[in-house]
């Protein structure tokens, strides 16, 4: 850990793409712990308005004069080796760390960091912990992936020892943190790109849950998440899951109205607390049973601890309902893998609508190429499919994937464009009762916005 004491050493922090989600809790944090900062981005946005409400200096745009004066530079992954800044900043002999070391660095100022991996769930669970830590009147640190509603954005910067954040394991940042307490909610076939095999991954996984100090909550249903930690013994570890092998266990598990789920937490066999969430899907219960589980472990009452479980209502684009228009449901989704989509259609088919649209943004060629099977039986879930073109993000399509490909595998499913033609079409075609779900990692909430916007102009 080369950078591990350059925060003890520095005063004055740049941060190119000071707006990116990841990078605003960070600058937060930072800002509240008596760093001078400054920061650049090409694009004007909420985060931008929080971080100048805190009297940060943005420059909009990227000039190598933006550097001048600071003592370390932090970047997004999104920004460019040839990026203006950076390329000053090297010049002028500036130490340069990307945005997943920082975190690093933040987190290990922390005496109780608690860390949140898996492939899938990871910003639900990070934002139900920071959630029911809050409620229990504690004063915790928070880097999370999407906007909770609860703190008005996607990070906070308190004043105790506790931070919670998401450990990302594409192309292994999350090997950049050294956590007091480690959660993996699962481990699944993604970011084959980078690993290329489900045994890369589970490898990397337990590489991550070696660096953890003190504590591993891991879902003791998932066989992958169980190979990662088998035979660890430096940190205690609790397992959590639907089985009653598991230290933490759902019993008496049953749906409610609109398939908000309601069962009760079990420990080693011992009643702790009936839980009702307000969020639906089954997958939600292991998140649930997750945060149960750091809190608890953590020395929040049972009680504290459903009660700040009930009243989170979700994170942003997770199941995000954008409004009823004349009997027909809008809502907007991140899942952009098929074990995502499953559990988000299944809990979408159980809600009591007529007929559920799911508007899908491919994300990657690579991911859509090796998938592709998975995606069509995800897919098949609902009962139309609207496919955008794919999102090539990072990629170049050297796979020859296009969207007509997976609309060939799911029965009745149409393919657009545009974004237009997708709303033109759902608006036209979805009746009274029914669910308009837009689904994707990438842009695709753009899309949810014009459905919207049309349905208002009616």
């Amino acid at each position: 850990m080369e950078f591990q004491d350059t925060l003890s050493k520095v005063k004055k922090i740049h941060f190119v793409g000071i707006g990116g989600s990841g990078m605003c809790p960070l600058a937060e944090i930072l800002h509240h712990r008596g760093y001078e900062l400054t920061g650049s981005d090409n694009t004007e946005s909420e985060t931008l308005a929080r971080i100048r409400s805190y009297g940060i200096p943005v420059t909009m745009g990227h000039y190598p004069e933006n550097v001048k004066g600071a003592e370390l530079v932090v970047y997004t992954a999104a920004v460019k080796p040839d990026n203006p800044e950076l390329v000053a900043a090297k010049e002028m002999g500036i130490p340069v760390v990307e945005r997943s070391v920082m975190l690093g660095m933040v987190t290990r100022r922390f005496k109780n960091s608690i860390a949140v991996s898996g492939t899938h769930g990871k910003t639900t669970t990070t934002a139900m912990i920071t959630q029911v830590l809050l409620n229990a009147g504690a004063d915790p640190s928070a880097v999370i992936g999407g906007k909770l509603p609860l703190i008005g954005g996607n990070g906070r910067a308190g004043k105790s020892e506790t931070i919670v954040c998401e450990a990302c394991e594409y192309v292994d940042t999350f090997l950049q943190l050294n956590p007091a307490v480690s959660v993996i909610l699962n481990i699944d076939a993604d970011h084959l790109d980078y690993f290329h095999t489900v045994e890369n991954i589970i490898r990397s996984f337990r590489k991550f849950a070696r660096q953890t100090t003190d504590l591993l909550v891991v879902n003791g249903d998932d066989a992958n998440t169980r190979k990662a930690v088998e035979g660890l013994t430096h940190a205690k570890i609790l397992t959590f899951g639907f089985d009653s092998s598991n230290d933490y266990y759902a019993a008496n598990i049953a749906e409610t109205k609109l398939a908000r789920e309601n069962f009760t937490v079990m420990k080693q066999g011992k009643k702790m607390a009936d839980v009702t969430l307000n969020i639906p899907g089954k997958h939600n219960i292991y998140n649930a049973l997750a945060a149960f589980a750091v809190a608890d472990s953590l020395g929040v009452d049972a009680a504290v601890i459903a009660d700040g479980l009930h009243a989170f209502t979700g994170v942003h684009r997770r199941f995000e309902i954008r409004g009823n228009f004349g009997g027909i449901t809008v809502a907007d989704d991140f899942a952009h893998h098929p074990t995502e989509l499953t559990a988000t259609l299944t809990a979408a088919t159980h809600m009591g609508f007529r007929n559920v649209w799911a508007v899908f943004q491919p994300h990657t060629y690579s991911r859509t190429f090796l998938l592709l099977n998975e995606f069509a039986k995800a897919l098949s879930i609902a009962d139309h499919v609207v496919l955008s073109e794919i999102l090539a993000v990072r990629e170049t399509n050297t796979y020859n994937i296009y969207a007509k490909d997976l609309a060939d595998k799911i029965p009745g499913c149409v393919w657009f464009k545009t974004f237009e033609e997708i709303t033109d079409y759902v608006t036209k075609n979805a009746q009274p009762g029914d669910l308009i779900i837009t689904i994707g990692g990438g842009d695709v909430y753009k899309c949810a916005n014009m459905i919207v916007a049309k349905y208002q102009d009616q």
